[in-house]
């Protein structure tokens, strides 16, 4: 009975990688269209910095640019405490479009980045995995253009997010932070 059980769990863990390692990008990626600012809605991820700063996270404003050599710049500004904090990061491209990757010059980990899906005026949904030190974890982004976004859309990330294996305490929709002028928030 255990031997069955652990069969069906190893199994069922088995199908939850392989899903998570074949997540497909959008077809026929526009980096230019993709270029711009970005709201970050929500965000999931079973990574332990998430679980432990997950009840301080907001609303934060992303800008896309692209180099001249296909890369993306990816600028972040996000409140902290009393004040807001700027995040840059270089996303490399690879052989497949729409798929990048960063590696933290601060923490060493290396991030395999995958546009899943946009329609580029208003949502993006973005899948990260990320390695360090021969362990794993996953993060699913929402963008969008506006501050708002249609349930249909919320509900289509947490499903998304569900499906690379991240539970319902790994998801999170962020809070408006309140800010506006200057910060982009």
């Amino acid at each position: 009975m255990q031997a069955t059980l652990l069969s069906i769990l190893g199994l069922a863990l088995l199908g939850a990688l392989h899903v998570r390692g074949d997540i497909a990008v959008q077809a026929d990626f526009q980096e230019e269209q993709f270029t711009g600012k970005w709201y970050s809605i929500g965000l999931a991820s079973n990574s332990n910095w998430f679980k432990d700063k997950k009840h301080l996270m907001k609303m934060c404003t992303t800008v896309v640019s692209a180099t001249a050599d296909g890369n993306l710049e990816v600028t972040s500004t996000y409140p902290k405490a009393d004040r807001c904090e700027t995040k840059n990061q270089l996303y490399i491209k690879t052989e497949q479009a729409g798929r990048f990757s960063y590696t933290s010059p601060r923490w060493g980990s290396k991030h395999d980045i995958r546009i899943v899906e946009t329609n580029y005026d208003e949502y993006a949904l973005v899948a990260t995995q990320i390695s360090k030190n021969g362990g794993t974890s996953t993060m699913v982004l929402l963008y969008s253009r506006t501050k708002e976004l249609s349930p249909a859309r919320l509900e289509r990330f947490t499903q998304f997010s569900k499906e690379q294996g991240l539970a319902d305490e790994d998801i999170l929709i962020l809070p408006k932070t309140g800010k506006s002028r200057e910060e982009g928030l």
